[in-house]
């Protein structure tokens, strides 16, 4: 069965997964991805600070998740100094990556905290409701 599986990995797999090659190829398209706001500037999307952020994003997550994790399901103990200064410090670390992805697509965090507080009020208008985070209005991502 599990090799079965694997052969179904494989044929779900893009080629840009398997092959370093044309990731490559892949890669140097992207670098000369603009944007609106990066045009205007005459900037290109920093593929590079985007790949660290994203992937270095998922990891500090994981790590946070971990203690979290670890005190939830395996421990019968409250959380102790040491664990919400580590949890402190994944918090930082993850706000390091978040940064770089701002500056990767050319925003200043600011305006990125303040699309985030424009979409919530919007979407919560009168605080968060149940209903409403489950059923969004089209186009609200």
């Amino acid at each position: 069965m599990i090799n079965d599986y694997a052969k179904f990995v494989d044929s779900t797999t893009s080629r840009a997964s398997k092959d370093t090659s044309v990731l490559t190829h892949r890669l140097d398209n992207l670098c000369g991805t603009t944007w609106h706001k990066g045009a205007e500037r005459g900037e290109t999307m920093q593929v590079a600070r985007l790949l660290t952020a994203v992937i270095g994003m998922m990891a500090e997550s994981g790590e946070f998740a971990e203690v979290v994790k670890k005190k939830v399901f395996q421990a019968d103990t409250a959380f102790t100094s040491e664990e919400i200064f580590h949890m402190k410090r994944e918090l930082g670390d993850v706000l390091w990556y978040w940064v770089q992805g701002c500056s990767a697509l050319g925003f200043n965090p600011e305006e990125v905290i303040q699309e985030n507080i424009n979409k919530l009020e919007k979407r919560y208008p009168n605080g968060f409701e149940v209903a409403r985070s489950e059923h969004r209005v089209e186009g609200d991502i």
